[in-house]
């Protein structure tokens, strides 16, 4: 049987600055690595600064027709209110490439970096980060007038809960009024850039990347059903509900179910009690039905959605291929049965520098050698070309 997608649907990969373009000197995560903070060091990453033609190429052949990466804030904006004319450049130059090979490009503003005088003045506590943020947004967006989809920020509940409650990610802080500070200006600052750049543009598409998990309460218990109903609001409904009336779209990351069976005997190892049948090399749970409960939940919105992550830590490609087409059987079925899903974006394109665990975490479809920095594609590029190429997939 042959499931098809809407015509014009989005097929692509994802990635983010910090992770793939190498030497983002002047942000908090290469600070914290340089002073050891953090185990691993990113250094030239996958040199996508300077081999990002190249990376295109790849997404090309892989009949993408759309593409998701981000800005490093740091190399736009070095000092407060100093932009660098050759970063934006870059970046002009950047979708022009993606441009000239059919992509659309998807930018993504802010992906968990900070520039690192915006860091000394207090980060997202400082009330005045949702100023800084709308006067970077609206620079890059006047000077980048062929992008027509923004993604203002990239898991704002991950870097703030990261950050400033486990205190594991800049700037390492376990601070509960920080965190509600911090998940505050947040949203005021997408709000605050929403409304910027409607002003400038009205024509524009802008929303957030907001990973969304599928929680479920073990055995519909009614203990179990009145917590799980509770951590599903906050982890996923309340930041879309505070910037519902700024925004264009609802992008999901997917990747992680969490079933919460609730005992009173064991009130620490109540969440996330999965079978983990089969788990990725992070230890995360394979649980491709979770994207069509994400999905049928966001559609609660009424807007168009778009699955701008969703991927598996994989290094022997196993496991991918099958990955892929089980999370898009259910993604289409949540598609015929009403849901507005207008693309979905693999993560990742390229191996990648995966934060706190390094080059250890192999993301991408594509295999990079780290050290001769060279390009291999894996069993499952190919896998997913046949569904970007036929704009369906053969469901045995």
């Amino acid at each position: 049987m042959e499931l098809k997608f809407p015509k014009g649907f989005y097929w692509g990969c994802a990635t983010s600055s910090h992770q793939i373009e190498g030497n983002n000197q002047n942000n908090d995560w290469w600070e914290a690595e340089q002073a050891g903070k953090v185990p691993h060091k990113s250094a030239n990453a996958c040199d996508s600064y300077n081999l990002y033609e190249t990376d295109f190429d790849l997404a090309k052949d892989m009949a993408n027709n759309a593409h998701r990466f981000s800005l490093e804030w740091s190399r736009v904006e070095p000092e407060e209110g100093e932009f660098s004319e050759k970063e934006i450049e870059h970046y002009k130059n950047v979708v022009r490439a993606l441009r000239e090979r059919g992509l659309e490009p998807f930018v993504t503003l802010h992906h968990f970096t900070n520039p690192v005088w915006f860091s000394k003045q207090g980060g997202w506590e400082n009330s005045k980060a949702p100023f800084y943020f709308k006067r970077y947004a609206e620079y890059v967006a006047k000077n980048l007038p062929e992008v027509k989809y923004w993604i203002t920020i990239n898991e704002p509940l991950v870097m703030a809960g990261k950050g400033y409650a486990e205190g594991a990610w800049p700037p390492f802080k376990k601070n509960k009024a920080g965190f509600l500070k911090t998940v505050r200006n947040l949203y005021r600052a997408h709000n605050a850039a929403y409304s910027a750049l409607k002003r400038n543009k009205k024509d524009l598409q802008i929303g957030i990347a907001k990973n969304n998990n599928y929680v479920e309460a073990y055995q519909n218990r009614i203990l179990s059903k009145i917590f799980a109903g509770f951590i599903d609001y906050v982890w996923n409904k309340w930041f879309l509900n505070k910037i519902n009336k700024h925004q264009d779209f609802v992008g999901i990351n997917y990747y992680n179910h969490n079933r919460i069976h609730v005992r009173l005997s064991h009130p620490k190892n109540w969440m996330n009690q999965n079978e983990n049948k089969i788990v990725s090399d992070f230890g995360w749970e394979l649980y491709p039905e979770g994207i069509y409960h994400v999905v049928r939940q966001a559609s609660s919105y009424k807007k168009p959605i778009y699955i701008f992550e969703n991927g598996i830590a994989d290094a022997t490609d196993r496991f991918r291929p099958d990955f892929i087409k089980e999370h898009l059987t259910w993604l289409h079925k949540a598609i015929e049965e009403g849901a507005d899903v207008r693309g979905y974006f693999h993560w990742s394109l390229l191996d990648n520098f995966e934060w706190a665990e390094g080059y250890r975490m192999k993301f991408g479809l594509v295999e990079i050698n780290f050290e001769t920095l060279e390009r291999k594609s894996r069993g499952s590029f190919y896998k997913y070309k046949e569904i970007c190429e036929s704009n369906k997939l053969e469901n045995e």
